[in-house]
């Protein structure tokens, strides 16, 4: 079943244009890296304003300048991701299974995590101003958070050198 799939993926005209298609991977590359930077550049910052740094930001303003720069850069990250799964699905399922699923795992989680967030001490935290500590709660989110972004970041790579 998963070998058709992937033989699907590869005769669908998305991955017949990419593999022939001279720029397409090395424009998907670098898309998908500044879709990383935007994700985990915004992320690790509002994650590091929740563990207690750069403390005379207040958080509101914070998150309303970066959460639309780190939602746009999971999208871009979501697109270039499934355009290189198209390119060579059998790739990323066979020969690279477990990275790559370790990877959409840390992905999965870390997208739990920010639902745990929005549904405990969002409102909490967007409340507080400058200089004020987050609760523990947003903290350990905040921590988990890192761990697991930079555990996708890692995951990511290690597809390529495994």
């Amino acid at each position: 079943m998963l070998q058709a799939f992937i033989d699907w993926t590869i005769g669908t005209g998305l991955g017949t244009t990419i593999h022939n298609t001279t720029w397409a991977f090395p424009i998907g590359e670098t898309l998908h890296f500044l879709g990383l930077s935007l994700l985990i550049g915004t992320v690790s910052l509002f994650d590091l304003r929740l563990l207690g740094v750069l403390k005379r930001l207040p958080y509101a303003p914070l998150y309303r300048l970066l959460s639309r720069w780190g939602v746009a850069g999971f999208v871009i990250n979501l697109l270039t991701g499934i355009m290189f799964w198209f390119y060579q699905p059998d790739f990323y399922a066979l020969d690279q299974a477990l990275p790559f699923g370790l990877k959409l795992l840390f992905i999965l989680l870390a997208g739990i995590n920010v639902l745990v967030f929005y549904k405990t001490v969002y409102p909490e935290v967007m409340a507080l101003g400058p200089e004020e500590e987050a609760p523990p709660l947003a903290k350990a989110i905040a921590g988990t958070s890192l761990f697991l972004w930079f555990g996708v970041l890692f995951f990511g790579r290690m597809i390529m050198y495994t």
